[in-house]
């Protein structure tokens, strides 16, 4: 079977911690096919670094953008992933991945997740977990097991397509497992210990502060359509972990914020009450019951594709 992976991985000045995340993926037991490494504009030594690396090894290649004078997460990010993905062929590859610079990745991160995949076709997307590193400890991002994380994004290439990539908007890597699973893919992600990896920057701090990051969660999630009731909920339970208090606090605020102001929602209404839905049953069932009946449920869908072929893209 062709297990070839392609990785994209935009980045702007990431000289801090980009050498962890290239020695990670340098030394994985199963390399990549090829790695597009966007530079977004870096004004640090990125450039250097990359180009130290890309002179060693064949499969990196450096595509580089103009200074944009600031570091654009969410529909900035996704702007960048593109970019690097117009310069290759996107069928030729089995998996790809949006990877992040700042990651510690274990050694055979990406042949367990390529096994894993291969022993069951209807993982459309699926991740290990993130790590902080606080003094001696590990402590992990608390991530939900029915998501892939932003950071490592490694998707099946036809789930890819069918779902139609990334969305530029904010919550676009909540918006993408979302889309799969109403299309009866299954997204995951696994916190054993052969897949957890440090995340070296904290979760929401690329731009500006934690806090800021957490308001702009916050809006991404009324955004993608979450109901007042869950956004309340998953609010408190952030609360209980790092920043402790303030920040489930920002996040319940950008919530609030983009209610009162009646900021524009997601277009795709079908999938804004697919979510809704789902989040109803989480409150009700717990999020791992909800997520396997709702699995079990799409199941349908996604043999329907296997046995006809049919394009199932979401109206």
């Amino acid at each position: 079977m062709d297990d070839s992976y392609l990785l994209i991985s935009p980045c702007r000045n990431e000289a801090e911690f980009m050498v962890s995340t290239l020695e990670s993926v340098v030394n994985q037991s199963v390399t990549p096919a090829k790695w597009i490494i966007v530079d977004d504009g870096s004004t640090d030594t990125t450039p250097e670094i990359l180009q130290r690396y890309s002179d060693q090894y064949d499969f990196i290649e450096i595509v580089t953008r103009d200074n944009r004078g600031h570091r654009s997460v969410g529909p900035g990010v996704i702007e960048a992933f593109y970019a690097g993905l117009e310069v290759v062929e996107l069928n030729n590859y089995q998996f790809v991945c949006k990877l992040d610079l700042d990651l510690k990745l274990p050694a055979g991160y990406f042949e367990l997740l390529i096994q894993r995949m291969n022993n069951n076709p209807r993982i459309g997307t699926c991740s290990g977990k993130p790590y902080n590193q606080r003094g001696n400890s590990l402590v992990s991002e608390k991530r939900g097991d029915e998501m892939s994380v932003g950071m490592t994004k490694f998707y099946r290439t036809s789930c890819f397509q069918q779902i139609g990539g990334f969305v530029s908007e904010v919550m676009w890597d909540a918006i993408d497992c979302h889309r799969c699973r109403q299309l009866g893919w299954i997204a995951c992600s696994w916190d054993d210990p052969e897949l957890r990896f440090v995340h070296l920057r904290v979760m929401g701090s690329s731009q500006d502060s934690v806090y800021r990051g957490r308001m702009r969660h916050g809006f991404g999630q009324y955004f993608m359509g979450t109901g007042l009731i869950y956004m309340f909920v998953t609010s408190v339970y952030r609360m209980l972990h790092p920043p402790y208090i303030f920040g489930g606090m920002a996040m319940f605020w950008g919530y609030l914020d983009s209610l009162i102001k009646q900021v524009p929602k997601y277009r795709d209404k079908k999938l804004r009450k697919f979510i809704r839905s789902y989040q109803w049953r989480c409150l009700l069932l717990g999020k791992s019951r909800a997520t396997a009946l709702l699995d079990n449920q799409q199941a349908a869908v996604w043999n329907q594709q296997a046995r006809y072929g049919n394009d199932l893209r979401a109206s």
